[in-house]
């Protein structure tokens, strides 16, 4: 099959890029025809190592450009950005002729199902149903979220498939007839795991309002003062860094909190390290509780909308907290910290339990999807 895959760039180290890569690199080596469309590369390579027989388009309409203006300026110069986009994937699709091509939610989410190409076409979201309301903006920008919100839901519904994250995602966008269920995968096969003994907490993201590590290093001061001798490493960067390193000295942890750049050899640090961390306000379904599991580390996370429910099983391989409860993270780190046994138990449970995020198991729910939209395709040309 010729298959397209539609993103806004391929350049950062987030969950999204790594699950592209993973399933790009998958389809390739079975021998199909995959094409990575982005609009925002501006020449810098993938983050994320790439098939040779992977063939990469941008199309130079750079959105992120409008970043750092104001919210009036964004909202007069995205109509233009989308006719140009609109246009230029439209001519790269006519001439691929691809078989099914596939939207990552991004900017080409409210047109990408008008083209007609004759692909079939599907739409993938990576966060969950209420991303928008979930920025927690106020005045103008709260209404700007509450529309698109709305428009969301207008447009997956257009889509031969819509493909989420979790169950309970599923539910919070209605009786849709379109939808269905996918997890993401492992991202790899962990060449070793983690002995669980290291006196280290690792957690992992972007540094930004999402992934709520200030509620982390608040908590961490409250293990501090009864673990002195454990260390937290969060490996990121983003537009917070400065901030959270403020808050850091602020309170005079600079010692045992250490924030890291991201780092290919991720598999390393979580081996590394004894438990993981996850203090996010909102996912899709986080790559990070997925990795760490693989490499047999125990969880403790804020029970967010949507993914850390369907990854840890209360009690047996983490445990999960009610989001923005710091005293409670706390004190189940400390349970953690302070129980060995229990730490190489849940670690060994995390193990086991990833095996039903394999990428052979998960890859096959997409060939099957794939095939079933083809199917329709030849039963309509019939």
């Amino acid at each position: 099959m010729k298959i397209v895959y539609s993103i806004l760039g391929t350049y950062n180290s987030g969950g999204m890029e790594r699950v592209l890569a993973n399933k790009a690199n998958y389809l390739a080596r079975l021998g199909h025809e995959i094409t990575i469309v982005t609009t925002d590369q501006q020449g810098r390579k993938p983050y994320f190592e790439l098939h040779p027989a992977i063939k990469q388009h941008d199309l130079g309409i750079n959105y992120t450009h409008n970043n750092t203006q104001g919210l009036l300026k964004k909202l007069l110069a995205y109509p233009k950005k989308q006719k140009q986009h609109l246009a230029g994937l439209t001519t790269l699709l006519l001439e691929i002729k691809a078989d099914i091509t596939i939207s990552l939610f991004d900017n080409d989410a409210p047109f990408l199902y008008k083209i007609k190409d004759e692909s079939k076409k599907i739409i993938e979201i990576h966060f969950s149903r209420y991303k928008y309301l979930q920025y927690g903006r106020k005045g103008l920008w709260k209404w700007v979220d509450h529309y698109r919100n709305k428009k969301d839901l207008e447009h997956v519904q257009q889509y031969d498939r819509f493909v989420v994250l979790t169950k309970e995602d599923r539910g919070y966008w209605g009786d849709l007839d379109n939808i269905c269920v996918i997890p993401n995968a492992n991202s790899f096969i962990p060449q070793a795991l983690s002995t669980t003994d290291n006196k280290r907490v690792i957690a992992v993201g972007r540094y930004d309002y999402q992934k709520g590590f200030d509620d982390l290093i608040r908590a961490w001061s409250k293990v501090h003062s009864q673990a002195p001798d454990w260390t937290l490493d969060i490996f990121g960067h983003g537009p917070l860094q400065k901030e959270l390193e403020a808050l850091v000295q602020e309170l005079k942890l600079s010692d045992v909190i250490h924030l890291r750049p991201p780092v290919k050899t991720i598999e390393q640090e979580y081996v590394q390290s004894s438990i993981v961390a996850m203090t996010s306000r909102y996912e899709g379904l986080p790559m990070v509780l997925l990795e760490a599991q693989a490499c047999g580390l125990p969880m403790v996370a804020y029970s967010c909308k949507c993914g850390p429910k369907d990854i840890i099983h209360e009690g047996e391989n983490g445990f999960l907290v009610a989001e923005g409860n710091e005293q409670q993270f706390a004190e189940k780190l400390l349970h953690l910290i302070h129980n060995v046994g229990l730490r190489k138990q849940m670690g060994q449970q995390s193990q086991v339990l990833a095996h039903q995020f394999s990428e052979s198991k998960i890859m096959q729910q997409w060939l099957t999807l794939f095939k079933e939209v083809q199917s329709k395709t030849n039963q309509n040309r019939l």
